[in-house]
């Protein structure tokens, strides 16, 4: 059986928006395939529906409306080069700084209980 090398395009912190849908998020999670029920990925229209062997990533997303998490996979994302923070209110829970110049979030330290 032949390995596939996986390498993640974009990096958890990396604040990135959708190629397609009007949405925006910070990364907090990676996972090297498709990691969602079948559910989830047959109540995607066939005719945008994402390949499952590619990175998929777990978005604190927002849009004009709202805040929740998304979960996209790599073929769907872009680089966010506004330099504008993220709102979500989870963002404040697991980063600690924004660079506006690099678009990233630093993960927060673990705090010990």
């Amino acid at each position: 059986m032949t390995q596939i090398n996986r390498t993640a395009k974009f990096q958890i912190g990396q604040v990135v928006k959708h190629r397609v849908f009007p949405f925006r998020g910070v990364i907090f999670d990676v996972d090297p395939i498709f990691s969602n029920s079948e559910e989830w990925w047959l109540s995607i229209p066939e005719d945008i529906r994402p390949r499952k062997d590619q990175p998929f990533y777990h978005l604190l997303a927002e849009n004009d409306d709202s805040e929740y998490i998304a979960y996209v996979s790599e073929q769907n994302l872009l680089r966010d080069d506004s330099g504008e923070p993220v709102r979500h209110p989870q963002v404040q829970e697991m980063f600690e700084r924004f660079d506006e110049q690099q678009g990233v979030y630093r993960l927060a330290a673990r705090k010990a209980h």
